[in-house]
């Protein structure tokens, strides 16, 4: 009985290392993945939920903190970890119009418009030039 407990604890241990070596090599892989990603420019999520995009990062030294503009003009200083991940661009997608009961076709100028994130940016700074 002894021997059969001590076989599964060995496999038990076994199991828990190749499953921890895993676990590290696809983290190593995505960070490695994450610090070619990140370059000027680009987009990301930082991990107080806060987007942003990158102005200046080193992947050599990631104690140097990274600069991250969260809106225009206004640049902080955050530390490479705090980068959560690169957000990428959505392809859109075009729906087909919608029939309602009455036979009416709705499309999007039924709809009321929504502003962009550079709409709003360039409506925000015509806004801030007449005060």
């Amino acid at each position: 009985m002894e021997f059969i407990l001590f076989g599964l604890l060995a496999v038990l241990l076994v199991f828990m290392i190749f499953n921890t070596r895993k676990r590290t090599k696809a983290m190593k892989a995505e960070q490695e993945e994450k610090a070619t990603k990140t370059v000027p420019g680009v987009k990301v999520l930082l991990q107080g939920g806060i987007y942003g995009t990158i102005v200046a990062y080193d992947p050599e030294d990631l104690d140097s903190p990274a600069l991250v503009e969260i809106a225009p003009g206004t640049i902080i200083e955050v530390h490479s970890q705090a980068i959560l991940r690169i957000v990428e661009p959505k392809d859109v997608v075009v729906e087909e119009p919608v029939v309602v009961e009455d036979d009416v076709v709705a499309n999007e100028t039924d709809a009321p418009a929504i502003e962009t994130t550079e709409e709003t940016r360039a409506r925000l700074e015509r806004d801030a030039d007449d005060k």
